[in-house]
């Protein structure tokens, strides 16, 4: 049977490649679509639907970088790797939930359990990076004592 932290790795790779695959084909439509507008238009409303094209392939290619920095930090991961100190692909169990550190996606049913899916760098990522079983984390109002590091 595949472990759970293979499944939540997978889920994220999974997650992020369909990601990246969305947006180079948003861009590839937006630009198609703006290579159109040149053929058919002229003046003003051809110069308007330019600049709105290119604005939108620009946020979607600084979307696009992100999950490629995304795609980066999971393949920097050692699912091997074993560590009783939380560190990126560190399966946490709390008093108040299950953490996967990893990437930020929020949260995930799997195998009907609930899953936290949390980047080392987020607030509550941050907090629990480097502690250890029988550490205790405190954020927003809530504690969490930790009970296991997988």
């Amino acid at each position: 049977m595949e472990s759970i932290k293979s499944s939540l790795y997978a889920y994220c790779m999974a997650y992020v490649i369909e990601r990246i695959t969305r947006l180079k084909t948003e861009i590839k439509k937006t630009q198609s679509s703006a290579n159109e507008e040149t053929k058919s238009s002229a003046g003003d409303k051809y110069e308007t639907g330019r600049a709105m094209a290119q604005l939108e392939i620009e946020k979607n290619t600084k979307q696009l970088a992100e999950a490629e920095r995304l795609q980066g930090m999971l393949q920097a991961i050692h699912l091997d790797l074993v560590s009783d100190m939380i560190i990126p692909g560190s399966l946490v169990t709390t008093s108040k939930g299950i953490f996967y550190i990893s990437i930020s996606i929020g949260l995930v049913d799997i195998n009907k359990q609930q899953y936290f899916i949390i980047a080392p760098d987020s607030p509550i990522g941050k907090l629990f990076m480097g502690k250890k079983a029988g550490d205790t984390v405190s954020w927003n109002g809530n504690t969490y004592d930790i009970q296991k590091v997988d």
